[in-house]
C-alpha cells in the first residue's frame, strides 16, 4: 500500500507514538541558534529537548480524527530564548509561482511586506518574483533539511503550495508540510497561513482532502498562532477548462453531476489573506473563503456561451466513468497517484455544494462584500479584453495559436 493510500484508509485506527524532532527540526534548532540574523523567540507549548536525537520512526496518520496522535507528532525543539527579534513585515510566501502563490507575493509587497519565497532549483527559475521585489531562496519540500536556512528571520510563513499532477501527495502536502511546519516551531515564527480544502474533513476517502485535513490538525497541535483558509475553487481554472476551448471551438469536458463550487478570484483571495494577518481574531481559527455564487458546471459552461457568443462543444464524462479508471490505475503502482487524484469523483457523484456563509468572514477580515469580483464581472472582463485583442489584431476567435 503506498503511502498516500496508507493517509486515506480507516478514519480511527493510526496510532502514532511521542518521537524525537524530525532531522529537519534538529536542523532548524542548530540553525536558529548559530545564525546571527535568528528568528525571534515566542511562545511554544514544545515540550521536546532541543538536542539532536536519533531520527523518527516513520508514521503515517490514517484518520482526520486522531488529535491525540497528532499532539505527541508535533513536538518540536523549543526556540532559543532571547534572540534577535525579528521585523514584523518578514514573510515567507511558500508556492509563490502557483496561481494563489503569486497573487500573495504581489499584494504583500504593495502592503510593505519583505517577501521571500520558496523556489525550486529550475531550468526556468522564477525571475517575476525579483523583478516584483521579492527575494528567492533554493528550498524543496521534499528535502526537508533545505528547509530551515529558509526560515532564518521569517516573522509570517505563508504556506499555499500543493504537489503537482506528477507529484507524489504524500511526499509534499504531508511529509514536506509537516517538516515545514515543525521548522516553524524550532524557528520562533510568529504567524503560520495555511490553505486547505473547504470540507476536507468530510472526505477522509479523498487521499488529497484526507492530507489537508490531517494538515489542519497537525498545524493546530503546533504551538503556532496559525490560521487555516479553506478554498472553495479558483476562476482562473475555468479560463483554461472553459472560456478558452469555447473560443477556439474545441471540445469542452464537463461531468453530469450537479456539484455546486462557490469560485473566488485568487486576487480576492490573496486580499483577504493579508487582512487575516492582521487580525489578531483570526489567530487559531479556521475559515472558509467563498465566492459570491456557487455554479454548476453547465451553467459556467452557459455564462461562457453567453459572453463569447458561440456554442460550446461539450462531452459529457460519466462519473461512472471516472470511478471506473480510478480502480484500473490503482492496480497499478507507477499510476496511484494518478488514481489518488480521481478520488475527487466521489465528491462529484455526491452532488456536494462547495460554498459557504461569508458573513461573519467578511466582518472578521474587514472586507466589504461588494468589493468582491463575481464570475460575471471576472469572466466577462476576460472575454471583453480577449476579444478586443482579437479584433484589433484581425483574428478570428477560433485562431487556436493566438493564446500560445
Amino acid at each position: 500500500m503506498s503511502r498516500l493510500a496508507a493517509l486515506s484508509t480507516t478514519l480511527s485506527t493510526a496510532t502514532v507514538a511521542p518521537r524525537a524532532p524530525s532531522r529537519a527540526a534538529a536542523a532548524a534548532s542548530t540553525s536558529f541558534s548559530s545564525s546571527s540574523s535568528s528568528a525571534a523567540a515566542g511562545p511554544s507549548t514544545s515540550t521536546a529537548s532541543a538536542s539532536p536525537a536519533a531520527p523518527p520512526r516513520r508514521s503515517v496518520i490514517a484518520s482526520a480524527s486522531v488529535s491525540s496522535a497528532i499532539v505527541a507528532a508535533a513536538v518540536a525543539p523549543a526556540p532559543v530564548a532571547g534572540s534577535t527579534p525579528v521585523p514584523k513585515n518578514t514573510m515567507l510566501v511558500v508556492g509563490g509561482t502557483g496561481t494563489l502563490g503569486r497573487q500573495i507575493v504581489r499584494r504583500a509587497l504593495d502592503e510593505g511586506y519583505d517577501v521571500r519565497c520558496i523556489v525550486r532549483p529550475r531550468q526556468n527559475p522564477a525571475d517575476f518574483l525579483r523583478d516584483w521585489g521579492a527575494t528567492t531562496v533554493q528550498a524543496d519540500l521534499t528535502d526537508p533539511s533545505s528547509l530551515p536556512a529558509a526560515l532564518v528571520g521569517i516573522h509570517t510563513v505563508v504556506d499555499c503550495a500543493t504537489a503537482r499532477p506528477e507529484e507524489s501527495a504524500a511526499v509534499v502536502d504531508w511529509e514536506g508540510k509537516k517538516a515545514l511546519i515543525q521548522c516553524a516551531q524550532a524557528m520562533g515564527v510568529q504567524r503560520y497561513l495555511f490553505f486547505s480544502i473547504h470540507n476536507a474533513d468530510r472526505h477522509p476517502d479523498v487521499p488529497l482532502m484526507a492530507i489537508k485535513s490531517c494538515t489542519e490538525k497537525f498545524l493546530a497541535a503546533s504551538g503556532l498562532n496559525y490560521t487555516t483558509l479553506r478554498l472553495c475553487g479558483f476562476m482562473q481554472a475555468l479560463v483554461g477548462n472553459y472560456a478558452v476551448p469555447i473560443l477556439e471551438d474545441k471540445t469542452v469536458w464537463g461531468t453530469s453531476d450537479a456539484t455546486r463550487t462557490a469560485y473566488l478570484d485568487s486576487q480576492d483571495v490573496a486580499r483577504m489573506a493579508l487582512a487575516a494577518l492582521r487580525a489578531d481574531a483570526a489567530i487559531g481559527r479556521t475559515l472558509t473563503l467563498s465566492g459570491p455564487k456557487a455554479w454548476t458546471v453547465p451553467e459556467v459552461i452557459e455564462l461562457c456561451e453567453k459572453l463569447a457568443n458561440a456554442r460550446a462543444d461539450v462531452t459529457k464524462v460519466p462519473i461512472w466513468l471516472l470511478r471506473g479508471t480510478r480502480n484500473v490505475l490503482r492496480g497499478f503502482q507507477w499510476a496511484r497517484d494518478a488514481a489518488d487524484r480521481l478520488a475527487f469523483a466521489d465528491i462529484l457523484a455526491a452532488n456536494e455544494d462547495f460554498s459557504a456563509p461569508m458573513d461573519e468572514t467578511y466582518q472578521l477580515l474587514g472586507v466589504d462584500p461588494a468589493s468582491v469580483t463575481t464570475l460575471e464581472a471576472y469572466l466577462g472582463e476576460y472575454y471583453s479584453s480577449i476579444l478586443k485583442k482579437l479584433k484589433e489584431v484581425g483574428a478570428s476567435s477560433r485562431q487556436t495559436d493566438f493564446y500560445v
